[in-house]
């Protein structure tokens, strides 16, 4: 039976962990077990009745009616919801829902969602406003390690399928296109940032070439001076010493040239990782929108 702390419910809820308590002692939200050591702990169900509740509270509902809902009820007045046309625009609805199917390992439920959201938002809005602060809430990428692994790994490899299939439908691009090559350094595997940079590129006109996780600079040469390439995008994602990322940086702009490389992640938002010309840092999607947009292909 999978056990979570009230602090993990606060972080896949994002309630705080003194209100889930408030709803506990008031209106009998949740049950906490007890392990032998008298340690509360919560379990898959209980996690589930929790992200209902909160996804049900732009309703307008009471809290303390919502607590008084058994977990049938309260799933019931979810699929009533989400018939609702107030419901499309409210993203945080669909975060929980979807963290609600993969912490609990439903992958029906969470296609179901996900197909739902990809239909109505399109990926570009879908990834900015859901798929972004889900990863936020669940730690994927700030490497939180009170996250149960399977469950984190079962989510972004579920959320990397879907984005694959995303992107596999799209035409094909311009021939005349500018090149881009995308990939991770040695050692990162957190690819879905790249893989909708992935997106973006190829819906602006862009040509790109992707090589996915775990790349050697080596490869990476090899890959320049095989085609022509005038751009590299690469995500930066695991914790580090600067002084080590900057070296890797500064590896990377030998074998680039004159080629402008874009440099995404939180590890590279350090003041210490320097830029010039031709590193430039992408904090957030915009800063890459703003650039596809200034060097718009004709």
């Amino acid at each position: 039976m999978d056990q979570f702390s009230i602090s993990q419910l606060s972080q896949f809820s994002g309630i705080k962990a003194h209100t889930i308590r408030i709803w506990e002692k008031r209106y009998n939200a949740l049950n906490p077990h007890r392990s032998q050591g008298n340690t509360r702990y919560y379990d898959g169900a209980q996690l589930r009745r929790l992200l209902n509740i909160v996804g049900l509270l732009p309703t307008g509902k009471k809290i303390s009616k919502l607590c008084s809902l058994s977990d049938e009820e309260l799933h019931k007045m979810r699929l009533e919801y989400e018939k609702e046309a107030g419901v499309e625009s409210d993203y945080q609805y669909f975060i929980n829902q979807l963290i609600a199917a993969g912490m609990s390992y439903d992958e029906a439920n969470f296609e179901k969602v996900f197909s739902h959201c990809l239909l109505k938002f399109g990926l570009e809005k879908m990834y900015i406003e859901i798929i972004l602060p889900l990863l936020d809430r669940i730690g994927l990428m700030w490497s939180v390690d009170n996250i149960p692994p399977s469950q984190e790994h079962f989510i972004s490899n579920l959320l990397r399928q879907k984005m694959f299939t995303a992107i596999d439908s799209m035409p094909p691009t311009s021939e005349t296109g500018e090149n881009w090559l995308l990939f991770l350094p040695e050692d990162e595997y957190h690819e879905l940032g790249l893989l909708f940079s992935n997106f973006l590129l190829r819906s602006s006109g862009r040509n790109v070439i992707y090589l996915g996780a775990n790349v050697p600079l080596a490869s990476v040469d090899n890959c320049i001076k095989d085609l022509h390439i005038e751009n590299l995008l690469i995500f930066m994602v695991r914790c580090d010493l600067p002084e080590n990322i900057e070296s890797y940086l500064n590896e990377l702009r030998k074998i680039a040239g004159n080629r402008k490389v874009f440099v995404a992640g939180r590890e590279t938002s350090s003041e210490g990782v320097s830029t010039n010309e031709n590193l430039v840092k992408i904090s957030q999607v915009e800063d890459l929108q703003r650039e596809l947009k200034r060097t718009k292909v004709a």
